[in-house]
């Protein structure tokens, strides 16, 4: 089952857009709130300041004392004030007024929100005595001067447009740099392709990615790379030819025009055709393993049986008695590869170790088990290579300077191909003496 990082992040974005958006309306909302629709703390300390004050006057002076001060209050915030008891009665000789009555079922505290309930009413308040609050209560008609102004429409912009438009283009803004930045970096790589630009190797960001779009980056280097490489095989495949064919094609030519005895003519002519028909067979088979990459069938594979054959073929062709050909691994080597190509490659190597061994030389194959691979070694006893010639070994048409008898350098690097296929590795290192062929081969999980 396919993991999802990226919808799990756009998902985890969205969430926090959400979230945030949510947090700053809630949040900002209540700030705007207390301080457009509610009293502030200096205002609610002056209205308690006249609580205070006729609280302290109904101790004092009662009822008479009450009526001046309600009076003098009235008249100083031009609105309308009585002080109550515990039933709302009241305590100054001044009766409260049916339609006063009416309204102080909608009385509100101080620390409620103040706004008008009509259009040209104002809300009343009331305020209980400071040290005896059971005892009475101020009840005023909150002064024009102290009604909060509450939203206005400007802040309603604020909050509900302004705020919400800056937050969906930061959430813009990130889903550009998180998709579109990456996915416009990768429409330049494909038009570059397009345009037949395959020499830029230098990866994409995207590659360092761990989520969907890492993983088309990956697949697009990967399509990339088959591509510069299937257009490099082609320049070398025609280079190549056009080289290595010129030569037979001259010898041909001038056997042609010779006046050599039929019989050497037909072996000269044999001999070109041969090198000629081996060289487009090994060409052929290098451009299908590099440029179709087929996946080879694999089966459990006895290598000492595979040896076996081989060496019977090798001792034929080569006059090498058997002995000179020893294999060190037993029964339990056994691999998960393809037969015809782990005996193709084996092959190769075996005749390339051959003609480099010196007169009464040896080439042994040996292996030991690392995990769960087989690391088989087929050692000869020639010249070996320069260091850092080893790797041009495996390099198509690649001959080194002191190469014995004619090739044209294909047997190692289809062998390469081949162990790669199957998910094995090839590598060459010095035995001093000799050269070491290294394979690295998965083991069979039925051993």
């Amino acid at each position: 089952m396919r993991r999802h990082p990226l919808l799990w992040k756009l998902a985890l974005l969205q969430v926090s857009f959400c979230l945030l958006l949510t947090w700053f309306i809630w949040i900002w909302g209540l700030s705007a709130e207390r301080s457009t629709y509610f009293l502030s703390p200096q205002e609610r300390a002056y209205l308690q300041a006249y609580a205070r004050q006729a609280q302290d006057t109904w101790r004092e002076h009662g009822s008479e004392g009450l009526e001046r001060f309600t009076e003098r209050l009235s008249a100083r915030e031009q609105t309308w004030v009585a002080v109550l008891g515990p039933q709302l009665e009241s305590l100054s000789r001044t009766p409260i007024t049916p339609a006063h009555y009416q309204q102080l079922t909608f009385m509100r505290k101080l620390d409620w929100p103040m706004s008008r309930r009509l259009m040209d009413e104002l809300p009343y308040v009331s305020i209980p005595f400071p040290d005896h609050p059971e005892q009475g209560q101020l009840v005023l008609q909150l002064p024009e001067r102290l009604l909060p102004n509450g939203l206005t429409a400007w802040t309603h912009v604020f909050s509900h447009g302004v705020m919400p438009t800056l937050l969906a283009a930061l959430l813009g803004l990130v889903l550009y740099r998180h998709l579109v930045v990456p996915l416009n970096r990768l429409r330049d790589r494909a038009d570059a392709l397009r345009a037949d630009d395959l020499d830029s190797e230098a990866p994409l960001p995207l590659i360092h990615r761990r989520d969907e779009l890492g993983e088309l980056a990956h697949a697009f280097e990967h399509m990339a790379s088959r591509l510069r490489n299937s257009l490099n095989q082609q320049r070398l495949l025609l280079r190549t030819l056009s080289h290595e064919l010129r030569t037979p094609l001259a010898r041909l030519r001038i056997a042609h025009d010779s006046q050599l005895p039929p019989q050497q003519l037909r072996q000269r002519l044999d001999r070109e055709i041969d090198d000629m028909q081996r060289l487009l067979e090994d060409t052929l088979n290098l451009a299908w393993l590099d440029t179709e990459r087929p996946q080879l069938a694999r089966e459990p594979v006895l290598v000492l049986s595979v040896w076996e054959a081989l060496r019977e073929d090798a001792c034929f062709e080569s006059q090498w008695p058997a002995e000179r050909l020893p294999c060190l691994l037993g029964t339990d080597c056994c691999v998960n590869v393809n037969l015809d190509s782990l005996a193709q490659a084996l092959e190769n190597l075996l005749r390339n170790a051959i003609r480099y061994s010196p007169l009464q030389g040896t080439v042994t194959l040996s292996g030991w088990r690392e995990g769960d691979a087989w690391h088989l070694c087929l050692k000869d006893e020639g010249p070996g290579v320069a260091p850092e010639d080893l790797d041009t070994l495996f390099v198509p048409y690649q001959r080194l300077p002191d190469c014995i008898g004619e090739g044209f350098g294909l047997g190692l690097a289809i062998a390469q191909r081949a162990i790669e296929l199957q998910q094995g590795r090839l590598w060459a290192t010095n035995g001093h003496p000799g050269l070491c062929m290294h394979l690295l081969l998965p083991a069979a999980l039925n051993e």
